[in-house]
């Protein structure tokens, strides 16, 4: 049955029975349409539940009503959101509710939305203990599993998103299995599984069309930007973070800045200040208490005049006020940033501090695939120092060297970028395979060869078999 349909129903049965009733029965609507449908289409929901609220005044009611009142808010860009599901949180907590499904997943969804990830843990073992349906549980798991993966422990995370999509699939709620499967995505190109990731975004795209999910549709890029990120590959992630910023992905996660100062990041150190600048231009720092809010001010400086050792030093400092569990990925990530930059201008011993503090947060969170571009960047350090354009993280992959030339710490680079199951995919085409022949070596199919060789052709800048088998006899 479709979300509409469901939530029809619900809808049709608050109508005929007590405020207190009709309050519950609001919100399940409301979930069952807040991944296919958009925020104003909520607004009828509000009002029903504000009337229900002035009829009954009891505590449960309240709660619901504050919730649904603050999340529609939040998601319209009102002022008022956070207000009211802070109230919704202090309900929750001043009153014995835990043994409440419907209660639960009210003040779950509320500190998601406020942007408190590492407050989702705590709602676990009440999840655990409830005698919830299937669809429930998957959809309160991957809530909790994105709040993990947010506040930095990413093997959880992923581990909790997986589940959730396994259950939402046998209990058939296409929806919250396409939800799950998107964030799942991200997660898994954070943590360095970039085949699973490329499948895991096929699969939301496909989940989400059959089920009509504005939701899910709106998150999609952001997670394929992670992908293109985690691959190395700097001109899709751009045009994505294009798309990203021009229709604000990211806004309920607080993402929105991040992703735009990335993207600004991008063309100041590509040589293009001009469009860092327009893209900052206008645009308020968020407040400190926002994740990252800290740290924005001093980044967007830095943007703006990254050669100077005054916004450079700015940002570094910074570092130390990022303590919240969801601003780990972004301590790592700034320091990323400058110690590569420290890197181009030669100056190691800053860029191998830097670096390595990267190299630790991004252990530390689990994000295996970032901490697997942090270390060609340090890698490069033992080389001589880069010149030409800069650019943001994954080096990029240069074109095939001149016939007979030695190998060069750039072929070396270019092939540390492949995953273990591309490089055995290049080991058997260079070995003269056919795609036939490669699949039947590796106990793959046809298509997955097809697919793996696309991605090595872009990694290593070869057109073809030839110039594969070329490439893989210079460097060993």
């Amino acid at each position: 049955m479709s979300t509409e349909l469901v939530a029809e129903r619900l809808l049709s049965a608050a109508g005929d029975t007590d405020p207190d009733r009709a309050a519950r029965l609001l919100f399940q609507a409301f979930v069952a349409l807040s991944r296919t449908a958009d925020s104003h289409q909520m607004l009828p929901l509000v009002a029903r539940a504000r009337e229900a609220r002035d009829t009954s005044r009891s505590a449960r009611t309240e709660l619901i009503y504050r919730t649904l009142v603050g999340i529609v808010a939040t998601r319209a860009r009102r002022a008022d959101g956070p207000e009211q599901l802070d109230t919704a949180v202090r309900i929750f907590d001043g009153n014995a509710f835990g043994d409440d499904p419907v209660l639960v997943e009210c003040a779950l969804t509320a500190v998601m939305t406020l942007m408190r990830p590492h407050e989702a843990r705590r709602f676990a073992p009440l999840v655990d203990a409830l005698d919830l349906a299937p669809v429930d549980r998957a959809r309160m798991l991957a809530m909790i599993g994105v709040g993990d993966a947010w506040a930095g422990n990413l093997v959880r995370g992923q581990a909790e998103l997986r589940e959730a999509a396994r259950m939402a699939e046998l209990a058939g709620s296409l929806d919250v299995q396409a939800e799950a499967t998107s964030w799942l995505a991200k997660c898994d190109a954070l943590r360095g599984d970039l085949d699973l990731a490329a499948v895991h975004l096929d699969q939301a795209r496909e989940l989400a069309a059959r089920v009509g999910s504005a939701w899910v549709a709106r998150h999609l890029p952001e997670c394929t930007a992670a992908l293109a990120f985690a691959r190395g590959d700097l001109d899709a992630w751009a045009g994505l973070l294009e798309l990203v910023v021009a229709t604000d992905t990211g806004v309920t996660a607080g993402l929105q800045h991040e992703h735009r100062w990335e993207l600004a990041t991008h063309h100041a150190l590509a040589g293009r200040p001009e469009v860092a600048a327009g893209l900052l231009g206008g645009v308020d720092d968020p407040p400190p208490s926002w994740p990252g809010g800290p740290a924005l001010p001093a980044w967007r400086a830095w943007i703006l005049d990254p050669d100077s050792p005054a916004t450079t030093g700015a940002l570094a400092a910074t570092l130390d006020d990022l303590t919240r569990p969801a601003e780990q990925l972004l301590t790592a990530r700034i320091a990323w940033l400058l110690g590569a930059h420290h890197g181009r201008a030669g100056r190691r011993g800053e860029a191998a501090r830097l670096l390595e503090q990267a190299c630790a947060g991004y252990a530390r969170t689990g994000a295996a695939g970032m901490l697997a571009l942090v270390l060609r960047d340090l890698r490069l350090l033992g080389g001589p120092p880069a010149t030409g354009p800069s650019t943001v993280g994954p080096v990029r992959v240069a074109g095939p060297a001149a016939p007979g030339a030695a190998p060069t710490f750039t072929n070396r680079v270019a092939l540390s970028a492949l995953t273990g199951a591309e490089a055995r995919v290049a080991a058997a085409i260079a070995d003269g395979l056919s795609n036939r022949e490669a699949a039947q070596r590796l106990f793959v199919s046809v298509k997955t060869i097809e697919f793996h060789l696309g991605n090595i052709f872009r990694k290593l800048g070869v057109r073809n078999r030839t110039e594969l088998a070329a490439r893989q006899a210079r460097t060993g």
